[in-house]
């Protein structure tokens, strides 16, 4: 797939290439919120009416001269052309260069600065069930690129009856022994339509949030209701963007 929106926020001065498409089937897809789509992988956005080309994204990006230039999708990594988009913004703009959020599937990037990872599970058959990939892919990215010297952050979703205490433990467990200051972040479940899982309760998070903080020292939260996922602006300036392609 590829790129079909670019935004920028005026203030920050961080430009976003928005792409279409994912290499995983997680049912509970916070993008389905919008879409109600099936499910299938690739498919929780309406397909774009276009795609821009190469030379409109590096054309967007030119006017603006952005400080930072996130990737984000679906999974970025899924656009074909992500490679040389990233070294222009690093080598041509000088700008610094993230993955806004990724699956980790595909980390060993040229001319990437970090990444945000939103772990799935820690149980192998579960993360499979959710996925279709095997954990150890994602996993093993994610030490690679700290290895590597990449600044990297993950997160996860709690899902009551689901992706509960179990499956944060281990994965707190992995992440504390790469380094212990690594930031994660807890989001509760967003009910997504035609998933049976339900919204956690406030204790519910509490309490999966003092795990997760016996083990990082940088461990923020969030627990949205779907009105405030569906526009973060109200909450969060760093969604007061405009869009400047697409």
């Amino acid at each position: 797939m590829s790129f079909y929106r670019v935004t920028y926020h005026d203030v920050r001065k961080f430009a976003t290439l928005h792409n279409f498409g994912c290499t995983f089937k997680c049912p509970f897809c916070s993008y389905k919120l919008k879409s109600g789509a099936n499910g299938q992988p690739g498919h929780a956005y309406p397909r774009p009416e276009r795609f821009l080309t190469t030379e409109e994204l590096k054309n967007a990006l030119r006017k603006v001269s952005p400080k930072q230039v996130y990737f984000m999708g679906g999974e970025p990594t899924t656009a074909q052309n992500i490679a040389e988009l990233l070294r222009y913004a690093k080598r041509e703009l000088g700008a610094n260069t993230r993955l806004g959020h990724t699956n980790g599937s595909c980390l060993a990037l040229e001319c990437l600065d970090g990444a945000n990872v939103g772990f799935k599970a820690w149980s192998e058959n579960l993360h499979t069930a959710i996925t279709g990939q095997k954990k150890s892919l994602i996993y093993d990215n994610f030490s690679r690129a700290c290895d590597a010297g990449l600044n990297m952050a993950a997160n996860m979703i709690y899902i009551p009856d689901l992706v509960e205490h179990k499956e944060f433990e281990g994965t707190m467990r992995f992440l504390s022994n790469i380094s212990p200051d690594i930031a994660f972040h807890i989001m509760g479940y967003i009910p997504v339509p035609g998933q049976p899982y339900r919204r956690p309760t406030d204790e519910e998070m509490s309490e999966v949030t003092a795990l997760c903080r016996s083990f990082l020292r940088n461990v923020g939260v969030s627990h949205l209701t779907t009105e405030q996922a569906l526009d973060l602006s109200v909450r969060d300036d760093r969604f007061r963007v405009r869009t400047i392609a697409g």
